[in-house]
């Protein structure tokens, strides 16, 4: 069966790490790299790549079967439209959109011309994670009350060169907490409302710091995640799980899942639970789960190119990414108004 050809949009770093996922992937194959910027064309070239400045010629001319969007932020609704347009699957980097009405804009287009939109929550391929909704979701620790997840992390001064770090939207919410709204969704389900405090007070700039944050899912449990930018702290994602080798992994855990049968945490995967007596004098058991280590993003992009050629079925499509946008932008909504923001 022949390789899969996809383009990529976009070639910051975001788009340099798909690249290179391609290229290793003998599922795929780079028909071509779209971006304006000089990097990118010297980056073709040395390559071999096709090389378009312009993502529409590019398109037009390549008539990929699939195309990664890894743009920045404002410009992945255009180009996805551009994609729905000629019928090319497209795989959107998160956030899908800067606003809920536009992810659902490019939601509706892409359906309209019954093309795949997929979006870039790839830890939803993470074992680790699968396993963690199966036990959650299966029961394992009965009914689920309550959940904590905590990204605290200390990002390096040169991190906030760059100016829109700085900006409004830049911030450790929209950035960086959405990946965990995200995990939190697929592991407990809906949220339904979400209440927030931000503060900015240790950079001092116009974006949020850190923030504190209570969630109430439809299926009434609860739950509070705590996020800064400005700690050191080993109670992260990046740093817990060893997802990448670019952060030194530490033995903590970032999730925990709490239920009226038991507890779970996660990365660790330690199971909880009483195996007699259900009370705070009786013992407790662990169990820790064994999940196999697999590569996230290799996942991913397999499951795109299976999707492509109709082996499977979008694991996150725009409508639900859509969910976990309005999620996390309620965050920076509550904390403005200063009370509870509904999710419909």
């Amino acid at each position: 069966m022949s390789r899969v050809r996809i383009a990529v949009i976009g070639a910051g770093a975001f788009g340099q790490r798909h690249i290179a996922y391609l290229e290793r992937e003998p599922l795929c194959e780079i028909a071509a790299i779209a971006d304006p910027g000089a990097a990118a064309a010297e980056h073709a070239k040395a390559h071999g790549f096709r090389y378009f400045a312009d993502y529409r010629a590019m398109l037009d001319e390549v008539k990929p079967e699939g195309a990664i969007i890894a743009s920045p932020n404002a410009l992945h609704v255009p180009m996805g439209l551009a994609c729905s347009e000629r019928k090319v699957h497209m795989l959107v980097e998160k956030p899908l959109a800067d606003t809920v009405a536009a992810a659902r804009e490019l939601s509706a287009a892409a359906e309209r011309a019954g093309v795949a939109l997929l979006v870039g929550h790839h830890r939803r391929h993470n074992p680790m994670l699968e396993k963690a909704r199966e036990l959650v979701q299966g029961g394992a620790i009965g009914k689920l009350t309550a959940t904590s997840a905590l990204w605290l992390i200390r990002k390096p001064d040169d991190y906030f060169n760059v100016a829109w770090r700085r900006e409004q939207g830049g911030g450790p919410v929209l950035i960086n907490l959405i990946h965990d709204i995200d995990d939190l969704r697929f592991v407990c389900g809906e949220i339904e409302s979400v209440q927030a405090m931000v503060s900015n007070n240790t950079h001092g700039f116009p974006v949020e710091d850190t923030a504190a944050i209570t969630l109430r899912f439809t299926n009434g449990a609860l739950g509070t995640v705590m996020l800064s930018d400005a700690v050191p702290s080993p109670w992260s994602w990046e740093l817990t799980t060893g997802e990448s080798p670019i952060y030194p992994q530490r033995s903590e855990n970032c999730y925990l899942f709490a239920g009226t049968k038991g507890s779970l945490t996660v990365p660790k995967l330690e199971l909880w639970r009483y195996s007699g007596e259900q009370s705070w004098t009786a013992p407790l058991e662990k169990e820790t789960i064994e999940v196999a280590v697999e590569d996230p993003l290799t996942r991913q992009l397999r499951h795109f190119a299976r999707v492509i050629r109709g082996e499977e079925a979008p694991r996150i499509t725009g409508a639900d990414a859509t969910r976990t946008l309005a999620a996390t932008l309620a965050v920076t909504e509550s904390a403005t108004c200063g009370r509870a923001v509904a999710l419909h």
